[in-house]
Formats: C-alpha cells, sequence, structure tokens
C-alpha cells in the first residue's frame, strides 16, 4: 500500500486559507490593543523553557514555544484566567488543566511570571527534591492534579466545570490544555461527550495543533476544519484560529467565556518550536530535546522581538469570597443486628446514602449500573448529588479525580472489573493524591 502523501505545511498561518473565515462573535466590545507587551512576556517565556530545560537537559522548550502566544493572553489578559497569585487555591479562582502536561515549562514560567513561583524554582526542574517535576503534579501552587499521561486532562476539568455549576453555583472559568496528538486517545471524546450533555458553558478547552507529535507528524497534522467538525458534532462551539495571533486569540477567549449554554473549543494553529529559527520551528525530531548548543543563536533571535524584558501585564483577579460548601451533620451509621443477612452491594448503597446525610460534600458517580450496584439509593434521595457518567468509566474516573481537586467526596461506582479500563487514570489520580473512593461490585469470576 503507498504511503498517504503528506500535506504541504505553510509557514505563514495569517495567511492559511483555513483562517479566511468570519471572526469569532463576541457581544464584547474589544478595544484596539498594542499587543507589544504579550509578545514580549511569550518571547520571555520561550527563553524560560529553554534555559530551564538546558539545566537538566531534558525537557520539552519546542512543545511549549508553540502554545507560549497563547499563554501570554491567557494568564495575563482579562479575557483568560483570572486569580489570585497569593493565594492559588482561592476556591472563586479559574482554573486551569495541563493535559498536554510535557509542556509544564512553559506553566512553571508563566507561574513564575505572575509571582507564583520563584526564579529560583523555576531552575529546579526536574532536580532532585525540587517540587518542579517533568510534568506537572499538586506539590506546585495552582496545579490541582497530575497530567502527563495524554487524554486525561479534559475529563478531570470536565468534572471541575460540574462541580462549579451545578455543586457550588459559582460562576469561575475551567480552562484545559491538549495537544493534536492526545486528541487520538478515546477519552478525550468520551470527556467531550460529557461535557456537552451536561451544557458545561463553563469549561474552555484549548488544542494546541502544532501538527507534529513525538515520533512523526499528528494524525489530522494542520487539518483544523477537520477538528473543527469534530468537536461541532460533539456539541461544542468549536472556533479555529491562528494561535499565534493576539487579536484572534482573545476575540475567541471573549467569546468562550459568553458562552451559556456549551463548552467551547479554540483550535488553535500553531507551530512547534515557534520563534526557534529554521533549523528547528516545525522540523521533527525536536520533541524532548533540550537545545544545548543551538540555545545562543535561539535566544538571540528570540531577544530581536522583546521590546521590553519587563513588560507591564499583570493577572486579573476574581470577584467575590470564598463560600463555604462544606456542611457536616452528626448522623449514625447504619446498624444490623447480629445474623442479619443483607448484600454487600445494598449494604454499599446505604452507606453512600449515610455518608452523604452527614458531609453533603459527599457525591455519588455511575457508569450505568447505579441499579446493580445500589448506588441508586443515593441518587433516589438526593438526585443533585449523584451524576451519571453513562458507560465510559475512563471519564468517569477522572471527572471523580476533578470533583476531588474542587474539596468534594467523590464515590465512582460500577462493576470491579469495569475499573480495569481506567487502570491508567486511577493511576494518575494516585499520583495526584486526589480524594477519591472507587467501589467496584460484583468482583471475582461471577461478572464480567
Amino acid at each position: 500500500m503507498a504511503d498517504r502523501p503528506k500535506r504541504q505545511t505553510r509557514n505563514k498561518p495569517e495567511e492559511d486559507e483555513d483562517f479566511q473565515q468570519k471572526e469569532p462573535k463576541t457581544t464584547k466590545k474589544v478595544k484596539k490593543e498594542d499587543f507589544t507587551a504579550y509578545s514580549d512576556i511569550a518571547n520571555l517565556m520561550r527563553i524560560d523553557t529553554i534555559e530551564a530545560t538546558n539545566v537538566t537537559k531534558t525537557g520539552h522548550p519546542t512543545s511549549c514555544s508553540s502554545i507560549a502566544d497563547i499563554f501570554a493572553v491567557l494568564f495575563f489578559h482579562e479575557s483568560g484566567l483570572h486569580f489570585h497569585p497569593e493565594n492559588p487555591s482561592h476556591f472563586l479562582n479559574d482554573r486551569l488543566v495541563l493535559s498536554k502536561g510535557h509542556a509544564a515549562p512553559l506553566l512553571y514560567s508563566a507561574l513564575f511570571r505572575s509571582k507564583v513561583l520563584t526564579r529560583e524554582q523555576l531552575m529546579s526542574l526536574r532536580l532532585k527534591d525540587s517540587i518542579i517535576e517533568g510534568h506537572p503534579t499538586p506539590k506546585i501552587p495552582f496545579v490541582d492534579v497530575a497530567t502527563g499521561s495524554l487524554g486525561q486532562g479534559l475529563g478531570v476539568a470536565a468534572g471541575m466545570a460540574y462541580s462549579s455549576k451545578n455543586f457550588d453555583k459559582i460562576d469561575n472559568r475551567v480552562f484545559c490544555v491538549l495537544g493534536d496528538g492526545e486528541i487520538a486517545e478515546g477519552s478525550v471524546w468520551e470527556a467531550a461527550n460529557f461535557a456537552s450533555h451536561y451544557q458545561l458553558h463553563n469549561l474552555i478547552a484549548i488544542v494546541d495543533v502544532n501538527r507534529l507529535g513525538q515520533s512523526e507528524a499528528t494524525m489530522l497534522e494542520h487539518d483544523v476544519t477537520t477538528y473543527q467538525k469534530r468537536w461541532e458534532a460533539f456539541g461544542w462551539n468549536a472556533l479555529k484560529i491562528d494561535g499565534h495571533n493576539y487579536d484572534a486569540i482573545i476575540k475567541a477567549f471573549n467569546t468562550a467565556r459568553e458562552s451559556k449554554s456549551k463548552p467551547t473549543v479554540l483550535i488553535a494553529k500553531t507551530f512547534k518550536g515557534k520563534g526557534f529559527g529554521e533549523k528547528i520551528e516545525n522540523k521533527l525530531d525536536w520533541h524532548g530535546k533540550a537545545l544545548g548548543a543551538d540555545t545562543e543563536p535561539v535566544e538571540v533571535e528570540l531577544k530581536k522581538h522583546i521590546k521590553n524584558d519587563n513588560p507591564n501585564v499583570h493577572v486579573k483577579l476574581p470577584v467575590g469570597d470564598e463560600p463555604l460548601t462544606i456542611k457536616a451533620v452528626i448522623n449514625p451509621e447504619p446498624t444490623y443486628q447480629p445474623g442479619t443477612k443483607i448484600s454487600t452491594r445494598k449494604a454499599y448503597g446505604n452507606a453512600l446514602l449515610n455518608a452523604h446525610e452527614a458531609l453533603n460534600t459527599v457525591v455519588g458517580l455511575d457508569g450505568d449500573t447505579k441499579n446493580s450496584t445500589f448506588a441508586i439509593t443515593l441518587k433516589n434521595k438526593f438526585p443533585e448529588a449523584f451524576v451519571e457518567c453513562f458507560i465510559a468509566e475512563q471519564n468517569m474516573v477522572s471527572v471523580g479525580t476533578g470533583f476531588g481537586a474542587r474539596r468534594k467526596i467523590p464515590f465512582c461506582s460500577t462493576f470491579g472489573a469495569f475499573f480495569s479500563r481506567a487502570a491508567d487514570q486511577i493511576r494518575i489520580a494516585g499520583i495526584s493524591r486526589s480524594n477519591l473512593k472507587l467501589v467496584g461490585s460484583h468482583s471475582g469470576c461471577s461478572i464480567g
């Protein structure tokens, strides 16, 4: 069979026919802005990631550079994240899940530039005993969950967005940054389906379509139109943008913030190694490599585009005080008389109901087995504390992990054998130290 012909890639996305379209609709009047400060901070963050990854000669600076312009807007423009840098865990903060966890050095740079981390911490990337690991973990302020095992971040973000919308009744936004390569994971589409079904308008995904995976080009390369059609088919607002155009990024974020009924995804056409010169930009075989000997010419080129090495940018703060979400009451545990026979699954249903009555942050999640696991006991009395995730066990675990990151105590239940489908999600939840309870019924050789 002949190889599929290679798609011709152009280096000027602003001239690409993909972007000859109407601008994202927004009712907000966007004043004409000078984007120099955002360009400066983006290039400073590119340099940060180069220098941080050179410390141990490992990391992913080219994966960081492709999305640096979006991060400049995400962290330092009012259309992006609203959070308290001095209080990263503030409950009203917008949240960010970096699903493409290998771009962690860019996240660390943004947190350094936001004054959440120090430069010394940034430059301790991957050093022994440093909290700054190769992929994000909750050891780091503002990071809620571990990421890097690709395809899981959107499910976690969906859980966080569901919690804000339906449990907490607050108006923050949850952002999730994905790589284009991980879109091949089925768990991404489980999460997309969940978010659309529950109309999570407060969820904003960003797909960094930089065309190149680890070993070869991605499945769709720069075909942003096909990406758009797929997300739209799952019920999302899908906006194609030039990921290096600040005006387009800001308008898309404003449009996403105004959504009232659908989650929004920004499909950003970018270039891996953006700004690193012809030798590296949009070239294979640079994934996961520090620049080493190529550092100096790249930094010299980037510095040519920096007008001010201390740009006037600031984080937008959220409005309001932290709500009280925990309500604990004294409630006796169910008691069974000696000799009474009761199935373990029915005892679980009774215990789950009792736990919620004792502590209102206890919530139940299910994979369409609630009438067998008896998790339905909670749903029947407190439907608002129960979330049906349908037959998508990987996403159920990720959503539960997201609930845990929002101070809930999630109980995920299904048949025991089905949890094997979510083995990697369970592994990452463990690394995240997530407050997550998994209950598998019908274990053994009789079911599944």
